[in-house]
């Protein structure tokens, strides 16, 4: 898959799975010491196996992961996760190791995963040595936006948690479990609509766009 970023929005190509429906997914999502991923650390691994006939199974992979820097105190309130965790963590390359005995050959899904969590583990990859997995991926951000061309906004977990009326209430966000928990929900949703409009595959087109998530003028200065 190749993904190819551009002022504000993203395009990918070389991506086609087939079919949508009947099939084990496994579900992934990281949380980071930041919403940049060409600067910040991961500090978590999330990751759980997904049918659609059957919903999420209850075999999951969760686990901290020692950051490169520290958490800035108000990512600390955001996800719970602390420096003082960070100290016994293990290293990246060990959860990594676990991360992908887990996931296998499996078709992986995530949200807003093509410019955040895939930049940032190859990244991390890249800075450990170490090989990135070639499993494809799905990413509910980019399924939705192909099949709502009328939708302007950037389509966050928010956006579609309000669009599809989701009950949260209860769910630890920016865990990176529990929101695969959310993702799974998401997901179910968006195979729906794939399925009520005759699609059991899901083909990157370069010319679609996605609108890409917006880091703050603030946050970027050093």
């Amino acid at each position: 898959m190749k993904i190819t970023f551009e002022e504000g929005t993203y395009t990918i190509e070389e991506l086609s799975v087939a079919p949508l429906q009947n099939r084990t997914y496994c579900i992934f999502d990281l949380e980071g010491t930041g919403i940049d991923p060409t600067v910040e650390g991961v500090t978590q691994f999330g990751a759980v196996r997904y049918r659609r006939e059957e919903g999420v199974a209850a075999s999951s992979f969760s686990s901290l992961v020692r950051a490169s820097k520290p958490i800035p105190e108000a990512v600390e309130k955001l996800t719970g996760i602390t420096n003082q965790e960070m100290l016994q963590a293990p290293l990246f390359n060990e959860v990594y190791e676990h991360f992908c005995n887990f996931i296998g050959d499996q078709v992986l899904v995530t949200h807003a995963g093509y410019e955040y969590d895939l930049p940032m583990l190859e990244r991390h990859c890249l800075e450990y040595g170490l090989t990135m997995f070639t499993n494809k991926v799905l990413d509910t951000k980019a399924m939705f936006t192909y099949i709502h061309p009328e939708v302007t906004d950037v389509v966050s977990t928010d956006f579609l948690i309000h669009y599809y009326g989701l009950d949260t209430d209860g769910i630890h966000r920016h865990d990176a479990l529990e929101d695969c928990g959310i993702i799974a929900r998401i997901f179910e949703y968006v195979l729906e609509e794939y399925e009520q409009q005759g699609l059991d595959y899901f083909t990157a087109v370069p010319d679609k766009r996605m609108r890409r998530f917006v880091i703050p003028e603030m946050y970027l200065k050093k």
